[in-house]
């Protein structure tokens, strides 16, 4: 990922915002939602950084608004920002793995349904040519990005300076994940503070 012109062409912004439409209305995996599809995103031609997570829970699918839940609190907490430059799509878009609320599993929510990046990924980041940095949230993410990812996401995540500087796999922030949080201090010792100073580089 290269740095490039911050201000793109209106016709870039006019491609992004009808390739958004596109996505919004999306219907590809309608019979297998319970809830039915609401595409949930965010992006830009400006964006500096890429947040790509699983999938909507069912708070974000009711209010329509990105990380709007409890993990969302933690993610900006990890990045040093408030939400005024949190959603603010010039700066970070927020593409997840499964735009729509994938139903409700055994334990906790089923995974994002496999529809969704390989056909809406490429062309949303080919009309980002200015990314610096791609944060991978959870294993799906790191699956689907990382060609030379670990064993699993906390050897991933311990590996973490071996994807930059285009990416950064990180644990997903749900407070499912307090335990892990505890069992591998290193994580905020080390990582958060590199990431930090990471986004209020590139996302000033």
């Amino acid at each position: 990922m290269r740095k490039e012109n911050r201000h793109p062409a209106a016709d870039a912004v006019g491609q992004m915002q009808a390739l958004l439409q596109e996505i919004r209305a999306c219907r590809i995996c309608e019979a297998h939602l319970a809830l039915g599809p609401n595409p949930v995103l965010s992006a830009h031609p400006e964006a500096r950084v890429m947040i790509v997570g699983q999938a909507p829970g069912t708070r974000v699918h009711r209010s329509g608004i990105p990380w709007n839940d409890p993990s969302g609190d933690r993610l900006r907490e990890w990045l040093g920002v408030d939400k005024e430059p949190f959603y603010d799509p010039r700066r970070f878009a927020i593409v997840p793995m499964g735009f729509c609320y994938p139903g409700k599993g055994k334990s906790g929510d089923l995974p994002p349904r496999r529809e969704c990046a390989p056909q809406w990924h490429p062309p949303l980041l080919s009309l980002m040519p200015g990314l610096e940095l791609v944060l991978l949230v959870g294993q799906y993410a790191q699956q689907h990005y990382l060609e030379n990812r670990r064993e699993n996401l906390t050897a991933t995540v311990q590996a973490w300076q071996d994807y930059l500087p285009d990416y950064l796999p990180l644990p997903h922030p749900s407070p499912r994940n307090i335990a892990w949080f505890k069992n591998n201090p290193w994580f905020e010792a080390a990582v958060l503070p590199y990431l930090r100073e990471r986004i209020a580089e590139v996302a000033r």
